[in-house]
């Protein structure tokens, strides 16, 4: 693939702005219908989901779901075989040169000239984007700046850590400021170190841009992300903020406590409370009761159950809410993907 083509073109320009009738906020990205084959196989299945301003978005999903083809076809990297994409109110296919400059994109092997500085490669990337001579230099200091490259702006590519060499192909997706950056498994093969820092730069960027980052990483997402995609099979299977994606997939409230007293007291106080569904009690230490307690999704019964205790003089010694976790919420929406059956799409990517 050309570099040309793996880079936005041009720096920041704002198209009109698109705006989601029903909620009123604005969508940067409205994928609709997308689909992409190769072949019998379906890389991509059919997906649709939209892109508000001003969030981090995790694309989340197992290796060979369809992540990559998906951030190369809204990048204008790979074309689909139906479907369309908005990029800020631009068709990427009716006006690709518009849609790219609203983009700033690395991929996940980042396209660096090893043989370049950072700030050679920089200003080589700042003229492929289209940004003015005039502009070019400050643009250029910001996107080292921002990735923390500055001392390092001088040294040949090829001599850098993977980390920096991670942080240069950031710089080049941020030249000339784009509105949304989208970063392709950004932290594989780096150390622990190297992924907090490239981390928390994703935050920093996330303060001023949107961001979409692909990854298989469940802790990765969490850590950075407000918001969720999940892809299985090339479709998308949730869309949400990580607390409601639990909360989706968890039938009910279970609270754990340990509560000291007799059985008789504990199962009276705490059955009469209003909306308990099941009540489950076994010995616990020191003459004290471990209890689950089960109520409906949308009951908080913690206060209720400390006030019965309170008045049935029965010591509360701990209480838990059991809450699903973003592995669980992954685990069971991916369930049934196969990802040794989806070789295909790694060797098209």
């Amino acid at each position: 693939m050309a570099f040309s083509a793996m880079i936005s073109t041009g720096h920041s320009a704002r198209g009109a702005e698109f705006r989601n009738a029903t909620k009123g906020e604005e969508i940067l990205i409205e994928v609709k219908h997308l689909t992409k084959q190769y072949g019998d196989h379906i890389a991509v299945d059919d997906l649709s989901f939209t892109i508000e301003k001003g969030r981090i978005y995790g694309f989340l999903g197992p290796n060979g779901a369809g992540k990559s083809t998906t951030m190369n076809i809204i990048t204008g990297c790979l074309a689909a075989t139906s479907g369309s994409i908005t990029i800020d109110g631009h068709d990427i296919y009716q006006e690709p040169a518009a849609a790219k400059r609203c983009i700033g994109f690395l991929p996940e092997l980042p396209p660096v000239y090893q043989d370049m500085t950072p700030k050679e490669y920089l200003r080589f990337v700042g003229e492929v984007k289209g940004v003015s001579k005039a502009d070019l230099p400050a643009a250029v200091q910001k996107a080292m700046e921002q990735t923390g490259i500055v001392e390092m702006q001088d040294r040949l590519i090829r001599h850098l850590s993977k980390g920096y060499r991670q942080r240069v192909g950031i710089a080049q997706a941020i030249i000339g400021d784009p509105e949304i950056i989208i970063l392709d498994e950004p932290t594989v093969g780096l150390d622990p170190l190297q992924i907090i820092e490239v981390r928390d730069l994703i935050r920093d960027l996330g303060k001023e841009h949107t961001v979409i980052l692909s990854s298989h990483i469940l802790s990765e997402v969490s850590a950075v992300c407000d918001h969720i995609l999940i892809i299985a099979h090339g479709k998308l299977v949730a869309a949400d903020t990580p607390e409601n994606l639990s909360k989706m997939l968890q039938a009910s409230n279970v609270l754990h406590l340990n509560v000291m007293g007799t059985e008789e007291a504990v199962r009276a106080a705490l059955g009469a409370i209003e909306g308990v569904q099941s009540l489950e009690l076994k010995p616990g230490e020191q003459g004290s009761f471990d209890v689950e307690l089960s109520s409906d999704e949308s009951l908080d019964l913690r206060e209720a159950v400390f006030a019965a205790c309170a008045k049935a003089n029965l010591p509360l010694l701990n209480m838990q809410l059991e809450q699903i976790s973003l592995e669980d919420v992954f685990r069971q929406l991916t369930s049934d993907d196969a990802p040794e059956t989806e070789k295909k799409e790694e060797h098209a990517e």
